[in-house]
């Protein structure tokens, strides 16, 4: 009569990819600058993470704000 096999030996251990570390996180691409990515790096402390955080939510502000701007004025213009 065949044997069960113990659960840890049929479930497949994930690799741990060094991108997955918290140091390298920004490092993974571009991260939405909400409020929990933002504590998230002032809560590591790192310096580097940190600048980089602010200035990809810089960038990213000013490209909603311009998007928003172009969109007032097309209202604008609809409506007068």
């Amino acid at each position: 009569m065949p044997t069960r096999k113990s659960q840890s030996s049929t479930v497949s251990k994930a690799k741990k990819s060094p991108r997955a570390s918290s140091k390298t996180l920004s490092a993974r691409g571009p991260l939405p600058p909400y409020g929990v990515a933002i504590r998230n790096a002032m809560a590591r402390g790192d310096q580097r993470e940190m600048r980089q955080v602010a200035a990809a939510t810089r960038k990213w502000m000013r490209e909603v704000q311009a998007a928003l701007n172009a969109m007032e004025k097309s209202l604008s213009d609809l409506e007068g």
